[in-house]
């Protein structure tokens, strides 16, 4: 399935869930409650656990936070989910893991930003006693440098350095190297600590797309860490979306990104676990992991005024995202099913052919049938009121009939 050949690169276990080698990419996120707040926590890490991340990041900024995160990690198993958490430490985070040491034990991974670890003389001993727990509770770390939290120390350093050149780089360029430094440089230090160089993973988030291609190509040809791909502050809505995948997709074509995280602002009240299916869908549309069966559908046109096969499409759609939790658990290959959902004799009959099953529903002044194709060969040709729950009740037989289920 996969024709993208990947970055070698070490392997890192987040408990069960591996990163970079040969594991497969994996889909992250992050939730936006106060983790002090258990119940709020619990059940935003349980629907994005749900919803396919297979890690979550939840932040740590206070006591009440980090005494909260093992009261967290038991509520998710005794919900059944055992969905590694990462802590997010800014600032303050080694005073939290030595103040809450049950914090640091029930974290699955510690983020560390080291452009604000600490400043001066503190940097080194306080990013240094949040490896030392690190190895004490045998955690991987992802060493975290961003754009807009950057090592201001170091980058004064190298813009010191870049402008006695005969021939200086420009701001962007040396930015650009100095996030890279900041975190090769911490790996390096982690190690001296102790940290095996298979429990570091590392990023480098910015927010412009170019900037993202050029830094991870950069990084990825002179390490061989697993990275960690995103676009910090992608944006809200289609914006956030396109940036992502503009930016994501170029490198993982490449093979670079071995986790993946789309950082989509929510609409207020909006659904968090947007950003997951963003994240499984672009894997997926690349071929590089399968995670739900994809609905094929046409655009509409001038042959399709009406929009029942866009309602058709929806509806086919959402029940397969709510039927997959329990098709994953019995059935084996279920995700790489296709439906396609035609809207006319133009594309329809050709389309539903190359899915595993599809439905050509008649256009505009076309005959009331739809006929439905299994596996390339017409099956039955539906016709009535019931079209959509007859096409429906196919689908679920189909998957059934087509994949074997597990032991």
């Amino acid at each position: 399935m996969n024709p993208v050949r990947r970055r070698p690169c070490l392997q890192v276990k987040v408990d069960h869930v591996r990163v970079g080698g040969d594991a497969p990419i994996v889909v992250q996120s992050m939730t936006n409650t106060d983790t002090a707040d258990i119940e709020a926590t619990v059940r935003q890490v349980a629907e994005l656990a749900r919803a396919g991340s297979e890690v979550v990041r939840v932040t740590v900024n206070t006591r009440e936070a980090a005494a909260a995160v093992p009261a967290v990690r038991e509520r998710l198993y005794a919900m059944g989910l055992n969905v590694p958490l990462v802590g997010d430490f800014h600032f303050n985070g080694h005073k939290l893991l030595a103040e809450v040491p049950e914090c640091g034990l029930a974290l699955s991974k510690y983020r560390i930003n080291p452009g604000n670890v600490g400043r001066g003389s503190k940097r080194d001993p306080q990013f240094a006693a949040m490896i030392e727990v690190a190895c004490r509770n045998d955690r991987p770390v992802r060493i975290g440098v961003n754009w807009g939290s950057l090592d201001q120390d170091l980058l004064t350093r190298l813009m010191d350095e870049n402008s006695k050149l005969a021939e200086p780089l420009d701001a962007r360029a040396v930015t650009q190297e100095a996030m890279i430094r900041s975190a090769l440089d911490s790996a390096e230090r982690a190690v001296e600590l102790g940290l095996p160089r298979d429990h570091i993973i590392l990023s480098c988030k910015v927010s412009g797309v170019q900037d993202l291609i050029s830094v991870y190509r950069d990084i990825a040809a002179r390490c061989d860490y697993p990275l960690h791909l995103g676009l910090t502050e992608a944006g809200m809505g289609s914006k956030g979306i396109v940036a992502s995948t503009a930016g994501m997709a170029v490198l993982l074509q490449e093979g670079i990104g071995d986790t993946i995280r789309v950082s989509l602002t929510p609409e207020p009240g909006g659904d968090r676990t947007q950003e997951v299916i963003v994240a499984q869908e672009m894997l997926q549309s690349m071929g590089l992991r399968s995670f739900t069966p994809m609905v094929i559908a046409c655009p509409g046109c001038g042959r399709t005024t009406s929009t029942f096969f866009q309602e058709l499409a929806q509806q086919i759609q959402s029940h397969l995202r709510h039927r997959m939790p329990e098709w994953k658990k019995r059935h084996d290959g279920v995700e790489e099913m296709t439906v396609a959902v035609m809207g006319c004799v133009v594309n329809g009959p050709g389309e539903s052919k190359h899915a595993n099953i599809g439905i050509s529903l008649p256009g505009t002044g076309e005959r009331p049938v739809a006929p439905v194709y299994v596996d390339g060969q017409k099956d039955v040709t539906l016709k009535g009121d019931n079209i959509a729950a007859e096409f429906q009740a196919m689908v679920d037989d189909y998957v059934e009939r087509r994949y074997p289920r597990k032991a």
